[in-house]
């Protein structure tokens, strides 16, 4: 058996939850059987039993407004995708940008579409200040796709309640399959150094965020809510990547606002590497995720295996990963105004958020508590080894072996 994997993120190109599963999953679903990978890059390698192939715009240079360029380079990669000739026993693609290339591959060459479900476009409308119509055109590619794939992977159980209520995809199609996690390389790692080097001092406690500087993370929320929190130890924002130049420009004005009542943040403005991660979320006190929309939120479960605690909002597939009041706390978002996405949020958000972060940073008999208590959950139910055997049965299933 073989599978094919697209995908827009693969390393060392990786910026969200979806570039880290495929990258993970690849590796153990090797073990089991060939693995192929195409990627939007430069990549041409074999790594192990993997074999990688990235494919890059090419000339000519597109011309079309800057928004279009993203879907649109998507759509021409998803052709080479196919043009490259395809041996693979079925295609596996995750997120829409590769969902294309996946109907193609179905219709030419006759193999089962599987389609991981990482986020879903319907959910997500402030895509459209990005990719302007584009927006609807991935709304168009991603329901297509959906609705005709073979199989479909929802990360959580909240995931699958939205495909059901959104698609016309029958439930007998859908396998909640969870992300999950390394747990030889995320574990408790402590290095002073490297945290002096981010910019951070590692002998005074600190709240971390990370993530990128996009509505869904919830990050201006966050920032917003600073005011709340109490003198004494560090916030430190690991946040780049901004979506847009606006929403780049909102950061700056709220980290800003925020420094004139707490005069410790530390802003990192980059996408730090995996081990700098692993140190940070070592490192802190409490981990903070504020996201709006999250169908898994496998930052969570990074904090979580390096044994901190998380404070984070009660969306998605979060709720299926931090149990409230033993690996953290969850914040009800049922306050929040009906586009919650808006650069404003109520002062009960804030207010709660706060609280629970002041709470544990009070405390740090709690925090470690709620922390170890994390890092078992993480153990007991999110190895990869487990989530890889999930997805070859779902594809001998399909294939019917």
């Amino acid at each position: 058996m073989k599978s094919l994997l697209l995908t827009n993120e693969y390393p060392p190109h990786i910026y969200g939850g979806a570039g880290v599963h495929v990258d993970y999953l690849s590796r153990e679903l090797a073990k089991l059987m060939e693995v192929e990978v195409r990627c939007f890059g430069d990549h041409d390698e074999k790594i192990g039993s993997i074999e990688v192939r990235g494919f890059a715009l090419g000339t000519p240079e597109m011309t079309c407004p800057k928004s279009l360029q993203s879907p649109l380079g998507a759509s021409r990669r998803c052709v080479d995708f196919n043009g490259a000739g395809i041996n693979a026993d079925l295609v596996h693609c995750h997120t829409w940008y590769t969902h294309l290339g996946g109907i193609m591959a179905k219709l030419n060459y006759g193999i089962p579409l599987v389609i991981t479900v990482h986020s879903l476009e319907p959910l997500r409308p402030w895509k459209r200040e990005q990719l302007g119509g584009g927006y609807d055109f991935s709304l168009w590619v991603e329901k297509t796709a959906l609705e005709m794939a073979d199989a479909v992977i929802a990360v959580s159980e909240e995931t699958k309640k939205d495909i059901l209520s959104l698609f016309n995809v029958s439930a007998d199609r859908i396998s909640v399959i969870h992300n999950g996690i390394d747990l030889n390389e995320y574990r408790p790692t402590r290095n002073p150094e490297m945290l002096r080097s981010l910019g951070v001092d590692p002998d005074r406690p600190y709240v971390l965020f990370v993530g990128r500087i996009t509505r869904q993370k919830g990050i201006i929320h966050l920032v917003r809510a600073i005011r709340h929190l109490n003198p004494g130890f560090q916030v430190v924002l690991c946040a780049g990547a901004p979506d847009t130049p606006e929403i780049a420009a909102e950061m700056q004005q709220a980290i800003a606002a925020a420094q004139e009542h707490h005069g410790e943040i530390v802003w990192i403005e980059k996408m730090v590497s995996r081990p700098e991660a692993i140190v940070l979320y070592s490192g802190a006190s409490v981990f903070v995720c504020p996201s709006i929309y999250e169908p898994f939120g496998i930052i969570n479960l990074e904090a979580m295996a390096c044994g901190t605690p998380v404070v984070a909002s009660a969306v998605g597939g979060i709720k299926e990963v931090v149990v409230d009041g033993e690996t953290g706390f969850l914040i009800c978002l049922e306050q929040m105004k009906e586009s919650p996405f808006e650069a404003t949020e109520p002062e009960t958000f804030a207010s709660d958020l706060s609280s629970k972060i002041n709470l544990l940073m009070a405390d740090p008999e709690l925090a470690s508590r709620m922390g170890a208590a994390g890092r078992n959950r993480a153990e007991e139910l999110f190895g990869w080894d487990a989530i890889a055997r999930k997805t070859e049965r779902l594809y001998a299933k399909l294939l019917q072996l």
